[in-house]
């Protein structure tokens, strides 16, 4: 949504596209995950009354119009793509098998994962984890608004303290928001590395790629 307190921002999609676009033409396999809180989050819905299930169907459906508006700037760009939904809708985006994706980014294709996982009480964040999982993703970028972890959050406390590098069982014990405990426990116990990084810095996307010192970076390893 970029700076739109809601909805897309076409601005945003595509400065993304380009940045995605750079570290293809690096050689780098990428596969994506799109949340959906830009138009509705189930959780929230669900704290006001509604049925959590219902809610959080309606979040993985936001996810998916957000995949295929990023599927449409990539292809602006000349970026071969793919969407694949957990939930089954063969009109708009390919059903996800695990097998086709793996080919789609082998043929040099990016992958755009929408819905989650398909079911409700999981969040995007465990989604993104359990994809990375699957398709043995080297590293796993988690772009935010913010430039990495804090010990508390930098909107709030201006006297918060940045963390370069950190590890999970840190993250677990202090409670840091990076993402939800589900998705901190499935990364950890499969020693997947995290950067936690800015989205909205230029050039951020390939500097992480590259090996720059951008954001936090999370392992199982100590700080």
């Amino acid at each position: 949504m970029g700076n739109q307190g809601f909805g897309i921002s076409l601005k945003m999609i595509t400065t993304v596209a380009g940045e995605i676009k750079e570290i293809i033409g690096l050689g780098v396999e990428v596969a994506i995950v799109v949340g959906g809180g830009n138009i509705f989050r189930g959780v929230a819905a669900s704290s006001y009354g509604m049925d959590r299930t219902a809610a959080d169907h309606m979040g993985m459906l936001a996810t998916v119009i957000n995949s295929i508006a990023l599927q449409s700037a990539l292809e602006k760009e000349g970026v071969q793509t793919r969407v694949q939904s957990a939930l089954s809708m063969p009109d708009v985006a390919e059903s996800f098998i695990l097998r086709k994706a793996v080919k789609h980014l082998e043929n040099g294709r990016v992958v755009i994962f929408g819905a989650g996982t398909g079911n409700p009480y999981f969040t995007t964040d465990t989604a993104a984890v359990l994809r990375a999982q699957e398709i043995h993703a080297e590293i796993f970028l988690k772009a935010t608004k913010v430039d990495g972890v804090y010990d508390s959050d930098p909107v709030q406390n201006p006297d918060a303290i940045f963390i370069k590098k950190t590890n999970y069982m840190d993250v677990l014990q202090k409670q840091l928001k990076v993402m939800d405990m589900t998705a901190v426990s499935l990364a950890m116990e499969n020693s997947l590395p995290l950067v936690v990084f800015n989205l909205n810095v230029s050039g951020n996307i390939k500097n992480v790629i590259c090996g720059k010192k951008i954001g936090t970076l999370i392992t199982n390893e100590g700080t």
